[in-house]
């Protein structure tokens, strides 16, 4: 009776037992114990890792910890874990290591433990097993700096940068969020040419050592010239994305050729260096301006720009630009945006309207055909307003194309009745169009005489239609080049 009533108290105590401690709980309380007695036998050996070393300067490793912990699994399924969101970002949340709190890792087999001590200096505690310290330490810490940086990378909050000359602090740049939604994946660009331009890129992030052991500075320039509404600022904007850059944008109509160089020393690394118009800039500037593009990009200052991408933008063709900037060396990569054509088209319904195919797309490719020319920003701005609808997107669409397609006629007509009248008689044609022979007193050959005649009145009516449309042109930047290589040039991206 005794023996049952033992086995009755504890049945009763092991059904306790399960009831106050789960499964889990039970596991968590044997790898305490377990930890205690590795510790007990001096199992384990620990680092620190401070904040600040002995010059109040912080520690870059603490930092690059931080940001490695912060990705680990083991912190996100951990019990207890800090969470924190973007001051400038919405709806971006991430978990890091709180005092008191444990995150494990593990690395070749070996299990790592960073805990953040709640008590004392702000410093990060890292256990390794004395057994593999050796083994795995070194490879381990070089893994977490790599690592890190990549994190770092990609969550880093961008910033767009412009000058606004010198205040009392000697500040010239003023700084605001970037966040400008652009991705290479959101640009109508080809696939190939999507890979060509990401290889490009990475080559350049990884590019470090490589530049260094050939003497050069790290750094990459691209010239994007083309009409506006193409694309070039939505490149630009998806660069710094994918690059996870700053952007400096230089205002070459507010900068003296002088004070370039100033401006240059003022930049931080991991940036893009923004100048638009260069056309203008060289243009207005002469020589002097061509000498101050030419320092920055070789000369002695050209080493303020490492670890930089430098982006000039023209609205004209490139012919006209003083061959010693254009060539390679100074200006590596040049890419020509051109209008919209149909493979453009196609890229930018299928983005804005979810649209593959549809039964408009061939009266669409014969519009392009024509000759006809709309810019991406034109076919973006129409899609947009008409998202809803993408039937009625094309067909406004074909609309735009049926117009540009009068003008490339009336243009062409007045070509011919250029060559055939002479610039000094034409505007006599027009003039004397009113004071013509009455119709029933024309004979066939006076008809014929009058064909010119006859073109200056089409080409008449088709400005009254101009005169009598409406139309806005927002820049939405999107662009499908192309790209080709040309020997000993410059990398030329273009249709």
């Amino acid at each position: 009776m005794n023996l049952l009533s033992l086995l009755g108290y504890l049945g009763f105590f092991l059904l306790l037992l399960r009831v106050v401690l789960s499964y889990k709980s039970l596991l968590h309380l044997s790898s305490w114990c377990w930890r205690k007695v590795g510790e007990w036998a001096q199992v384990y050996q620990y680092f620190d890792v401070p904040r600040y070393d002995a010059n109040s300067q912080e520690n870059p490793l603490y930092r690059k910890a931080l940001a490695y912990i912060a990705w680990l699994p083991s912190l996100e399924g951990s019990d207890l874990a800090s969470l924190f969101s973007s001051a400038s970002r919405s709806n971006v949340f991430s978990v890091h290591l709180g005092p008191g709190q444990t995150a494990r890792d593990s690395f070749l087999g070996a299990h790592l433990t960073w805990t953040r001590p709640s008590t004392g200096p702000d410093r990060l505690v890292l256990r390794v097993r004395r057994q593999d310290r050796v083994r795995v330490l070194r490879p381990y810490l070089l893994h977490l700096e790599s690592e890190a940086d990549k994190l770092m990378l990609n969550r880093r909050e961008l910033h767009l940068f412009t000058n606004t000359g010198t205040d009392k602090d000697g500040t010239r740049w003023l700084s605001l969020p970037f966040t400008h939604p652009a991705t290479l994946d959101t640009l109508a660009m080809d696939s190939n040419l999507k890979t060509r331009v990401h290889a490009d890129l990475e080559a350049f992030l990884e590019g470090r050592a490589y530049y260094h052991r050939m003497g050069r500075v790290w750094r990459r320039s691209y010239l994007l010239y083309g009409p506006p509404g193409t694309g070039k600022s939505s490149f630009v904007a998806a660069m710094a994305r994918f690059l996870g850059f700053d952007i400096y944008a230089i205002d070459l109509s507010n900068c003296k050729p002088e004070e370039l160089r100033n401006l240059l020393v003022h930049t931080s690394p991991r940036s893009i260096i923004l100048m638009e118009d260069l056309d203008r800039y060289l243009e207005e500037n002469g020589n002097s301006g061509t000498a101050s593009i030419l320092s920055i990009l070789d000369g002695i200052f050209s080493c303020c720009s490492e670890e930089r991408v430098m982006v000039f933008t023209m609205s004209r063709e490139k012919e006209g630009v003083d061959p010693a900037i254009l060539r390679p060396g100074r200006l590596d990569v040049h890419i020509h945006f051109s209008m919209c054509d149909f493979n453009g088209f196609k890229a930018l319904a299928s983005n804005y309207l979810g649209v593959n195919e549809h039964k408009l797309f061939q009266h669409v490719e014969e519009g392009f055909q024509t000759g006809a020319q709309i810019s991406h920003a034109e076919v973006s701005e129409i899609m947009i307003a008409n998202r809803r609808s993408p039937t009625r997107a094309i067909k406004t669409v074909l609309n735009a194309l049926q117009y540009a397609a009068g003008e490339v006629k009336s243009s062409s007509a007045m070509r011919r009745i250029s060559q055939s009248f002479g610039a000094s008689r034409l505007s006599n044609a027009v003039k004397d169009e009113e004071s013509e022979v009455p119709h029933g007193d024309r004979g066939d050959s006076h008809v014929k005489d009058n064909a010119p005649v006859r073109e200056i009145k089409k080409l008449y009516g088709l400005i009254k239609l101009k005169s009598r449309r409406e139309g806005t042109v927002v820049p939405v930047d999107v662009e499908t080049p192309t790209v080709r290589n040309e020997g000993s040039k410059a990398v030329e991206f273009e249709r």
